[in-house]
């Protein structure tokens, strides 16, 4: 497969523990793209502009729309989407943010969420970080995280930020590379255990959708496949321009 990984940041903060569905709409502050040309990784940035060019809190509607459409484009070229929890987070938050709900849908479909593929085979999540740490590969920017990321861009360190997205498309191109070449997913568990999945060849959302439930019965109050795709039923929220 040919992949355009594809992350963004949101542009306001979740308090620590809540249920970040119940802060919406968040907003996207800035969003990454990383492939492959030719052998080299390639990556393209975006984020909320005014007329100068300067950075915005957020991105806007129109802005949010063109980001579909270049996502759309890289389909159309043979590209298939990769993210990592991309169905049940960056995908859901696009669809809000742009107001493109049926797009939104047939992109996340069509994606491979290389988390949810996981969740699928094995019933509980699994961090980026902690896959690409275990396959080897330098991981996430250092001494920074997701939950930095909107402070740090309302307190106008986009460099900071932009850098952090960049990073975390990489890792995730990285890591689908890795599972294509080794057939399988390392990661080490809390207690410094070495573990592995055999994975043949990387599922889109609609395949890995196919995949006989786990045997998990050891875990409590688990989630359910259809927890990261409630959104595509809901009703399209109101956006403002």
């Amino acid at each position: 497969m040919n992949f355009v990984a594809f992350d963004i940041e949101t542009a306001r903060l979740t308090p620590d523990g809540d249920d970040w569905h119940s802060h919406r709409p968040l907003g996207i502050s800035c969003y990454a793209l990383a492939w492959r040309k030719d052998g080299a990784a390639q990556t393209s940035l975006g984020h909320g502009k005014e007329g100068a060019g300067n950075p915005q809190p957020q991105m806007s509607r129109v802005e949010c729309c063109a980001l579909v459409e270049e996502l759309a484009g890289f389909v159309r070229q043979g590209f298939v989407p990769l993210t990592w929890n991309g169905l049940g987070f960056d995908f859901n938050i696009l669809a809000e943010e742009s107001g493109m709900h049926s797009q939104c849908c047939e992109l996340a479909h069509a994606q491979v969420d290389m988390m949810f593929h996981f969740f699928c085979l094995k019933g509980y999540l699994l961090g980026l970080d902690k896959a690409a740490k275990g396959m080897g590969l330098a991981g996430k920017l250092e001494g920074m995280d997701g939950a930095q990321a909107p402070i740090l861009w309302q307190q106008g360190q986009y460099a900071k930020v932009l850098e952090y997205v960049t990073q975390d498309v990489i890792t995730t191109l990285n890591v689908a590379e890795e599972i294509s070449t080794r057939g399988q997913i390392r990661w080490q568990s809390r207690g410094g255990k070495s573990n592995r999945v055999v994975i043949p060849h990387l599922l889109t959302v609609s395949e890995a959708l196919k995949l006989p439930l786990p045997n998990a019965p050891y875990i409590r109050q688990p989630l359910t496949r259809q927890s990261f795709m409630s959104w595509m039923e809901e009703e399209p929220r109101g956006i403002q321009p």
